[in-house]
C-alpha cells in the first residue's frame, strides 16, 4: 500500500499560543476551516451509543455554536435521536484533512426549544423542508419511489403555502464538558490539547500522541 501518512512542518500546537477558553479557541480553528475552501467545513462526526453501550456515528452539519453548546437538526424518530433520548451524551468529531487538524467533542445533549427548532426550519431550502416531511427516517421502505411520491404529495400540498414545522423534527444541542485540539505534526509525534472543566474553570492539559 501507498504511504498515506502525514509527515509535514507543521508549526504545531502549545498551549501558550491557545485561549484559555475552549470555544473561543474553536472558533479560531473554525473560522480557518470556513475560510478555507473545504467542502462542507461545517460537517461533524456525531457518535452516539444505546443505553447498553451499543455505539453508532454518523456525519450531520453543525449549525451553529456558542458557549451553550454545538447544535445540529434531525428527525427525532431517527436512530440517532432514539439513542440520545435513551443516552443523552455523545462525541463530535471535526477533521480538517487539508488544516491536518481534527477536534473532538463530548459531553450531554438535550432538544433545543421549539422555537429555536421553527426558526431554523424556516431558513432551510423548500425541498429540504418538505423532505423533513417526507421521510421517516431509518425506517424501512420498500423503494425509492415511496420518498419521491410523498414529496410530490407534499409539493402539490403545501404550493404556495407555508410549510409547518414537523412535529419530530427540530433540534439538538451538546454542551461539552471536554475539547480536544489535534495538530498533525512530523513522526506521528501529533500534538494534543485537552480542556476539561475542573472547579468551575477550563484547565488544559497536553496528552500524548
Amino acid at each position: 500500500m501507498p504511504d498515506l501518512t502525514i509527515d509535514d512542518a507543521s508549526p504545531g500546537l502549545r498551549k501558550e499560543d491557545v485561549d484559555a477558553n475552549p470555544f473561543t479557541q474553536f472558533g479560531r480553528w473554525y473560522e480557518k476551516a470556513l475560510n478555507a475552501g473545504l467542502i462542507l467545513p461545517n460537517s461533524v462526526a456525531l457518535a452516539t451509543a444505546t443505553s447498553s453501550g451499543v455505539p453508532s456515528a454518523r456525519m450531520v452539519l453543525l449549525k451553529e455554536f456558542d458557549e451553550r453548546g454545538f447544535v445540529f437538526y434531525t428527525n427525532y424518530d431517527s436512530r440517532k435521536s432514539r439513542e440520545l433520548e435513551e443516552n443523552p451524551v455523545a462525541a463530535l468529531l471535526f477533521y480538517w484533512a487539508s488544516l491536518d487538524r481534527q477536534i473532538r467533542i463530548t459531553g450531554k445533549v438535550q432538544r433545543t426549544s421549539h422555537a429555536e427548532s421553527e426558526a431554523y426550519f424556516r431558513t432551510r431550502p423548500l425541498d429540504s423542508r418538505l423532505g423533513a416531511w417526507a421521510s421517516d427516517q431509518s425506517t424501512v421502505i420498500p423503494d425509492r419511489s415511496v420518498l419521491e411520491n410523498r414529496m410530490k404529495s407534499l409539493a402539490a400540498e403545501y404550493e404556495d403555502k407555508e410549510i409547518p414545522l414537523p412535529p419530530n423534527w427540530g433540534g439538538y444541542r451538546l454542551a461539552p464538558d471536554t475539547f480536544e485540539f489535534w495538530q498533525s505534526r512530523p513522526s506521528r509525534l501529533h500534538d494534543r490539547l485537552r480542556y476539561r472543566m475542573l472547579d468551575g474553570k477550563w484547565i488544559v492539559e497536553r496528552l500524548a500522541p
